[in-house]
């Protein structure tokens, strides 16, 4: 037998091989009708009244059915977890369809509102998802880092299985950078549950992909220490092959250029007896190898490649080492079995109604009826079914995770201090205090544990790995920090990249979902490289990870580091991110409250991803007055963790100074000035522009979000013209002035940096203590 195929899967018996193939091939061709009579309904058959373009992709998904027939048929088991590339999303629902996966109604609401989605979705499809992908490059990624997380569980928690984790993407796909930051991060050459398959069709979205790449490619992988697998040919050009000639075809064939290839599938049996032997002195034996050949026979030999010959397929997934990461590359032709294969500008294009009768009349399907399964009884309605019963997966019920203290009693600091370091703090005291909690956090880092005060935290808890490793420092008398590396650490360390990071925090954060194990993932960057960061943290969460990002130290409070290190825009992230909530705390105290509330709100269906903006700044911690009296002081906390809280509230205000962060110290200074001069001000310490945000919107009626800090930081009787301060981009808390409808100037950062002084830096900004008493002054008259 070419493979071990499950015998099971077909009618018990154990028939051989050939019959088994003949039904992979015949489910095959239902899966290649189905996936593209599910494009082809949404387009051409359902009402489309805008006349908008509804679109899919026919050909990226018939180059897909041969590979994902073999995986979903033949090699899959329950512990299994596929990233389907995104064109091909109608392929993997109609393999779903035919494992009673998915409802026939269905079947007609490609693309529509709360039907099939355009790319595979966890969250949002009717059908078993293992892995959301549209984002060119994070969805192929990802099993990387859900290989991971399930090894993080199973070896904390137990209960996660075992399994491969495999990636379909396409080609061009690799062009993205992610995919190559991804691969040499220092976790991966361990994962041997990997295996990515390339889809070779050697078409991008544009044209037909110049030049011969994938030797370069595999050569990458295996330098990446990745086993790496080249299906190039089936068996029907593998037997020309060992023919007299058949070395010359090969040779031909390998040194042809992509286009011309393309050009060869376009061509009738005619044409193809004259340009495929070429004109070099190998063209007399190619043309007398393909001379006996009948007309069909030679077009389906020029198509056989190994991404379509389900017998080298499995041959390839029964061969992998499970050792490494695998890839495999598995040579397809893009619209294969439909009229437009090989076609340049394929991709997005559309098959007409005669086109879908003809095809339907040579896969033995109905157009008219084009959602009819096998027939009861059949060989392949036996092999879907048995299919169906080895690839169900138990239901894990979600557990609880365990209660976050609001609040850990710790006296409020005095001293001088900021919000980065009582981050490391919050997470030490949360292992004494609430150590149910605290095992279930796992932070990460890319290579910035020690400069972002996570030193402490790594010392108690250490550094996860799959086996435990030498510490070689560990007798050094000046190590400070311990890399005490072993299978219990919760502290996971990857390379510099942070696509990386949030990529493994957004499946970190799906656990509770896809083994009920709730996991409470903290990942620490730089603030200045969160943009790097955002889309497949974004993606992530879309996906259904959560989990809290912390981006420290923040802004042009760097002050020595100049214009390199700053970041602008990220204070306003949580307004413009859906499914999370955005922090910026002024204070070490508040920095516990938020991130507390932000860990409470983790790992379950209801649940939030957070970002906590923190500064290395040192300020008084005693300005944070901090009532004594335990009520008063749980009113502070709930107001600090809602969004904003009145610091200083003068008898007669003509002002209000509304400050964030790291500028807290300059609007009290500026409301001393002022009270100096006559004009009274409060000074409202925003801690979450995000959350007031959505307070207001709930008061318009836009949401179900509670409104009730409005009125308690922002209340009708004190409604004064409003100055606002940041250390970033003024537009994140301009939105405060229309909470009163009061007049607004707005402070902050809105250009380059400039390395200096804060002093120097922040009056450049013009945000110091002068810029604000002046922008003051001009609202008041």
């Amino acid at each position: 037998m070419v493979a071990e195929l499950r015998s099971a899967d077909i009618d018990g018996s154990g028939p051989g091989w050939e019959e088994q193939l003949a039904v992979l091939e015949s489910v095959e061709q239902r899966v290649l009708w189905l996936s593209t009579a599910i494009t082809d309904h949404a387009n051409r058959v359902r009402p489309n009244p805008s006349g908008l373009k509804v679109g899919g992709h026919q050909a990226s998904s018939a180059s897909m059915t041969s590979i994902m027939t073999a995986l979903w048929f033949n090699a899959l088991t329950a512990q299994d977890r596929v990233s389907v590339k995104p064109h091909a999303s109608p392929v993997l629902h109609a393999i779903n369809y035919l494992l009673g996966e998915l409802d026939e109604s269905y079947l007609t609401t490609l693309r529509a509102f709360g039907g099939l989605q355009s790319y595979p979705s966890r969250s949002k499809d009717p059908d078993p998802v293992d892995y959301s992908t549209g984002s060119v490059g994070i969805g192929a990624t990802a099993p990387l880092w859900g290989a991971l997380a399930r090894r993080y569980v199973d070896g904390h928690f137990g209960g996660a299985g075992t399994g491969r984790q495999y990636s379909l993407l396409g080609d061009a796909e690799l062009d993205e950078g992610a995919i190559w930051e991804a691969i040499q991060d220092p976790m991966v050459p361990g994962l041997g549950e990997v295996v990515w398959i390339v889809d070779l069709n050697r078409q991008s979205l544009d044209r037909v992909i110049p030049g011969i790449a994938a030797d370069k490619l595999q050569g990458m992988f295996a330098a990446a220490g990745w086993q790496v697998v080249s299906l190039k040919y089936g068996h029907l050009l593998q037997e020309l092959f060992v023919r007299p000639g058949g070395e010359a075809l090969r040779a031909r064939i390998d040194a042809m250029g992509n286009p011309e290839y393309q050009r060869l599938l376009r061509c009738s049996a005619d044409e193809l007896r004259e340009r495929l032997p070429g004109t070099s002195s190998t063209a007399e034996p190619i043309a007398g190898l393909i001379a006996p050949l009948d007309d069909a026979s030679l077009l389906a030999a020029l198509r056989n490649l190994g991404g379509h010959d389900i017998g080298a397929l499995s041959d390839a997934l029964a061969g992998v080492d499970d050792s490494r990461p695998t890839v495999i590359f598995a040579y397809t032709v893009k619209g294969y079995g439909l009229p437009t294969e090989g076609h340049p500008q394929n991709h997005s294009s559309l098959l007409t109604a005669d086109q879908m009768r003809a095809l339907a009349d040579r896969l033995g399907t109905d157009l008219d009826h084009p959602w009819t399964r096998f027939a009861e009884g059949s060989a392949e309605a036996a092999l879907c079914s048995a299919a169906a019963q080895r690839l169900h997966r138990p239901e894990y019920a979600p557990q609880e995770p365990p209660a976050v203290p609001a609040d850990l009693g710790r006296p409020a600091p005095t001293g001088t201090g900021n919000t980065q370091q009582a981050l490391g703090r919050v997470l030490l005291d949360l292992t004494r205090k609430a150590p149910d909690a605290a095992s279930r956090i796992v932070t990460v880092s890319p290579d910035v544990s020690s400069s972002t005060n996570l030193g402490g935290w790594l010392n108690k808890v250490g550094v996860w790995s799959p086996a435990e490793r030498t510490d070689w420092f560990a007798d050094d008398a000046e190590t400070i920090l311990h890399w005490r590396e072993r299978p219990t650490g919760q502290h996971v360390e990857l390379g510099i990249a942070e696509t990386n990071l949030v990529g493994l925090l957004g499946e970190l954060g799906a656990t509770w979902s896809r083994w009920g194990q709730p996991l409470l993932p903290i990942g620490v960057v730089y603030d200045p490289f969160v943009n790097r960061a955002l889309e497949p943290w974004s993606f992530g969460i879309y996906a259904g990870g959560q989990s809290i990002l912390v981006g420290t130290p923040s802004g042009v409070t760097l002050a020595p580091e100049g214009g390199a290190h700053q970041s602008i825009t990220t204070p306003s992230l949580g307004i413009e991110q859906p499914g999370c909530v955005t922090y910026e705390p002024a204070f070490a105290i508040d920095t516990e409250w938020c991130l507390l509330a932000a860990l409470g709100n983790l790992a379950g269906p209801q649940g939030s991803s957070a970002y906590l903006r923190l500064s290395t700044r040192p300020i008084d911690q005693s300005a944070a007055a901090v009532p004594g009296d335990p009520a008063a002081r749980e009113r502070r906390r709930r107001h600090a963790t809602a969004g904003a809280y009145r610091l200083r509230q003068h008898e007669k205000p003509v002002v209000t100074l509304a400050a964030m962060g790291a500028l807290i110290p300059e609007a009290l200074a500026a409301a001393d000035r002022l009270a100096s001069l006559g004009h009274g001000a409060d000074v409202v310490c925003v801690t979450s522009p995000d959350l007031l945000f959505r307070a207001l919107q709930a008061r318009r009626g836009l949401s179900d979000d509670p409104t009730w800090i409005l009125d308690q930081v922002f209340p009708r009787d004190r409604a004064t013209p409003l100055v606002t301060v940041l250390d970033g981009h003024s537009h994140t808390l301009a939105f405060l002035s229309t909470i009163q409808n009061v007049p607004v100037s707005t402070l902050g950062v809105s250009r380059f940096g400039q390395s200096g002084s804060i002093e120097d830096v922040y009056r450049y900004h013009g945000m110091d203590t002068d810029s604000i008493v002046a922008t003051a002054l001009d609202l008041i008259g």
